[in-house]
């Protein structure tokens, strides 16, 4: 996910606009959605809806737009120039905290992607202490890192960190660190490919709450303009998410026919790891757990991503996610 992001596409924007029924030219309206990073196989299945046409069938045109930084897609949300943008929970959970009306309403990935990933000689995230910690210097990664040193009955308070930004996988790979934050679905996919052994430690096996790491999201307000909207942009991403699930190389050439320059063998391997995350309870794609909502917001507080618990009722809509 955190690879090296491509410009903006500025006229996707100016071609759906906020609503997203106008200057589309077409009796089927538009809406436009900003990814939370530049195009990989975790959107496999916005593609596909697109790819075979599942938007229009849902009775909405869907514009997809990448970001130039991980910035963008809540500064096009607050601003209205997008209709919806795919966040990473813990952003939206701080942009909450900080007054704004985004809402999520449809969870992308249903796992934590979120992890340690630590070398060879490092066989559990206790055997890190005194050693050096590389993160990327994003609000959760301490968070991640102390959720997963704790849940191994390590001590958090006797890591050392320096901020490598988005450079885990070669920083692991010549030793300058002994460990890093990154996500087990692509860094630890990458350096399983370069080089084996490697250990990655995921959240979710040590304390936290199996969350949704990216989850759709819109504006309250949009959300109450336009329900019609909201409602067939999540039928036509259920859609494609389905598809691609039941059919993955169907979904990997959608992906790669519409984003060029993607590494095929590398798209695979990730592809194969993702398909157990896109599925929630009971196997399927896009439900909304409240129950597991509210134990990720008491892990939020807890290791300091936000002051106090969000509030699942308010940072989340489930009237248009699948039920189960």
């Amino acid at each position: 996910m955190r690879r090296l992001l491509i410009p903006i596409v500025l006229a996707a924007v100016a071609v759906s606009g906020c609503g997203g029924s106008g200057g589309s030219g077409h009796a089927t309206p538009s809406a436009s959605v900003v990814l939370d990073f530049t195009p990989n196989p975790v959107h496999v299945g916005i593609y596909t809806a697109i790819a075979r046409h599942l938007d229009v069938a849902a009775g909405v045109r869907l514009h997809v737009i990448a970001p130039s930084a991980s910035t963008d897609a809540i500064r096009l949300l607050e601003t209205g120039r997008v209709d919806f943008a795919i966040l990473d929970i813990h952003d939206l959970a701080i942009a909450r905290e900080h007054g704004e009306d985004i809402v999520g309403i449809l969870p992308i990935v249903e796992r934590p992607l979120a992890s340690v990933i630590a070398a060879p000689a490092i066989h559990s995230p206790r055997q890190l202490a005194g050693r050096t910690v590389g993160i990327s210097g994003d609000p959760s990664d301490t968070a991640v890192l102390d959720s997963i040193v704790a849940g191994a009955r390590g001590r958090p308070r006797a890591l050392k960190t320096i901020t490598i930004g988005f450079n885990a996988v070669t920083d692991l790979l010549a030793g300058r660190v002994a460990a890093a934050t990154a996500f087990w679905n692509d860094e630890g996919v990458t350096l399983a490919r370069q080089r084996p052994g490697f250990h990655v430690f995921r959240v979710e096996n040590y304390g936290a709450p199996p969350y949704p790491e990216l989850v759709l999201c819109a504006t309250g307000h949009d959300l109450a303009v336009h329900p019609g909207l909201a409602k067939s942009v999540v039928g036509a991403l259920v859609g494609g998410y389905d598809l691609a699930l039941a059919r993955p190389a169907l979904g990997q050439h959608a992906l790669e026919s519409q984003v060029p320059g993607l590494d095929h063998g590398l798209d695979t391997a990730e592809l194969a790891g993702l398909g157990a995350a896109f599925r929630g309870p009971e196997g399927h794609f896009g439900v909304l757990d409240v129950p597991l909502l509210r134990r990720w917001a008491h892990w939020e507080a807890r290791f300091g991503i936000v002051a106090s618990p969000p509030d699942i009722a308010t940072t989340f809509d489930t009237r248009f996610a699948p039920t189960g």
